[in-house]
């Protein structure tokens, strides 16, 4: 399943040189995981109902092509590896600009975090199927955990 969310740009995500801000490119990337959740029936309400977060490890950026003050963008979400248990995840953004050109590729490493105990945890049973239908990056690779 392919998954994309459009977004109006706002002037605050704009530097003086009227592009967009490095930082930016991260925040809408977030917005998208957080909205991905939601569409998969896994909303903040239920982070806090399972007491578990999202965290990040690594999230590299590589810039392609400005985003200029006022363009409308497009950010997308894939699967790029998953651990057998669902504990650990790599995602890829591709952020395209209004004349949907390549404007950057952002990569994060994450897992799921227990609130309480304050360490990684699998996700519940009722999150087991957050990446089953997601798009995959043709480098997907099953993220293989050393033994503890």
């Amino acid at each position: 399943m392919e998954y994309s969310v459009n977004f109006a740009t706002k002037w605050s995500d704009f530097d003086p040189n009227r592009h967009m801000r490095h930082t930016a490119y991260n925040e809408y990337a977030a917005e998208v995981r957080i909205r991905y959740f939601a569409a998969q029936n896994f909303s903040i309400e239920e982070f806090t109902k399972h007491n578990i977060g999202p965290i990040l490890f690594e999230e590299y950026v590589s810039f392609r092509k400005e985003i200029h003050l006022g363009e409308n963008i497009s950010v997308n979400l894939k699967i790029s590896g998953l651990s057998k248990n669902n504990e650990r995840w790599k995602l890829t953004h591709e952020v395209f600009n209004e004349a949907r050109q390549l404007s950057a590729i952002i990569k994060v490493y994450g897992a799921w975090l227990d609130l309480t105990k304050r360490k990684l945890t699998v996700p519940p049973k009722e999150a087991s199927h957050l990446f089953e239908n997601s798009e995959k990056t043709n480098d997907f690779k099953e993220i293989i955990l050393k033994a503890k």
